[in-house]
This record gives structure tokens, C-alpha cells and sequence, in this order.
């Protein structure tokens, strides 16, 4: 367990767009950060290169995402995350961090993606080792490419269901801030700053990227293939929220 501020974090997932922020965001803050990727020569599925990734770690953070983004990914995120739950209770890690999604447990029975980050999420808490898990909303970046999965035949069908997009980087900011202070041993919601409708999402894409298309609610419309409700992707009253709108971030790139 941690009893003093972690001064060696490990990033697994460090490629991706929280992993690559994260290496920035830690070492500019004066930590020893180990990136575990296959780059470096880690290899999740096998275990090969966890242990001395996990070497000396306060923290390890895991935010390693699947390729694909279908069935497959359950079995990828089961495998990934026994091998690295078992490393981190082997090598005395003080705190185990995972990043998933709000809205998994409710989204679980339709996907094997989301039962995969389920997985992730229960291989930390069942560890035997300090943990938290952060759950996100769709970050800012998948605005743009949501709203295009939406179109048909020039028409956007918007799932009559409400989003709330928030900008990664201040997920990457509460993430770290997490990692390195005391473990929750419970899950953290992190959402951005408006609920809107998909529609009124689409809308605003569309707007910025100078496009002009009819935007519908289509109640038999579906994010990714999976049916939701009204606030399956939306934030309770009790989470943390980002400050940068939409709107404004799509401006400010």
C-alpha cells in the first residue's frame, strides 16, 4: 500500500492518446515513468516484460485499449489484464489504476468490448492490491467520427439518448492526479461539462466542420451497434466534471 507520495509510476497502454499524455504529464512532474508497451518490450497477452516493467513501481496505470472493437476484445482485455493483475501483486505495486467507461455495467450484455473492460475493471479490484478504476465519457476526440457512424444517405439518425463528451486531457490530468495520491478502492466518474443530445452533438460537429446535413432523432438509431438509453452514456450527479465544452474545444484545435 502507498504510504508515502509515489515517486516510480508505470503507464501500460503508453501508445495511445491517455498513455501518451500521461508519459508527458508524470515525468514533467519529476516522476520515474516506465512506459510498458511492446515497444519497449512488453507483451500483455503472453506477460513477457511485466515484471520488470512493474520493477520497483509505486503505481501502475493501466490504460491499454483493444484494436478491435468487437467480440474479440473480451478474451484481449481477459488475457491482458489476469497477467497484469497477477505482476502487480507479484512485484508489490502500491496502486493499481484503470481507466474504462461510464456506462459499462450497463452496456455490458450487448458487447463484448464493454464486457472486456468490465474484465479490466474487476482484475484490478480483485488484485489484492490497492486500486481504483476511473470511468470516462467519450472523450472530444470521438465527437467528429460518432456523428459520421451516424450518417445514411446524407440524413443523421441520432439515438433519441443523451452524451457528454469530455476533453482528454482533462481526464489525463484527474487520472494522474488519482494515480498518485491514495488508492480508492472504488470506482471514480469523470464526465465533461454538458449533457446534450446526440442530435444537438451532431449538430455542433457538423457546424464547426462547416457541413450541412438533416439531423434526425431515430429512436431506433444505436451508438456502436448497442441499443441505450436515455442516460446509459451520461454521468450521475456525484461525478466529476471537465470544464472545456465541446463546442469550445472543437474551436480551440
Amino acid at each position: 500500500m502507498l504510504t508515502s507520495t509515489p515517486q516510480k509510476v508505470t503507464v501500460v497502454g503508453a501508445t495511445g492518446l491517455i498513455g501518451r499524455q500521461l508519459l508527458t504529464l508524470l515525468s514533467g512532474r519529476g516522476l520515474d515513468v516506465t512506459a510498458a508497451s511492446r515497444a519497449s518490450g512488453v507483451d500483455l497477452l503472453t506477460g513477457d516484460g511485466l515484471d520488470d516493467a512493474l520493477a520497483g513501481a509505486d503505481v501502475v496505470i493501466d490504460v491499454i485499449n483493444s484494436t478491435t472493437p468487437d467480440d474479440s476484445a473480451e478474451a484481449f482485455f481477459e488475457h491482458t489484464s489476469a497477467h497484469l493483475s497477477a505482476a502487480a501483486a507479484r512485484t508489490g505495486v502500491g496502486h493499481y489504476v484503470v481507466l474504462s467507461i461510464v456506462g459499462a455495467d450497463r452496456m455490458a450484455a450487448q458487447s463484448g468490448y464493454i464486457r472486456g473492460k468490465l474484465a479490466q475493471e474487476a482484475a484490478a479490484e480483485n488484485s489484492g492490491v490497492p486500486w481504483t478504476v476511473l470511468r470516462a465519457t467519450q472523450f472530444h476526440e470521438l465527437a467528429a467520427p460518432i456523428t459520421e457512424s451516424l450518417i445514411t444517405d446524407d440524413v443523421v439518425r441520432a439515438p433519441v439518448a443523451l452524451i457528454q463528451t469530455v476533453d482528454s486531457a482533462e481526464v489525463t490530468t484527474i487520472l494522474a492526479r488519482i494515480a498518485v495520491g491514495p488508492p480508492l478502492n472504488a470506482i471514480h466518474h469523470v464526465g465533461g461539462p454538458q449533457k446534450m443530445s446526440f442530435a444537438d452533438m451532431a449538430r455542433t460537429v457538423l457546424r464547426h466542420q462547416g457541413r450541412t446535413l438533416d439531423v434526425i432523432d431515430d429512436p431506433s438509431a444505436t451508438y456502436s451497434g448497442l441499443s441505450i438509453d436515455f442516460t446509459t452514456l451520461v454521468t450521475d450527479d456525484d461525478a466529476e466534471l471537465g470544464t472545456t465544452r465541446l463546442e469550445d474545444w472543437l474551436t480551440g484545435r
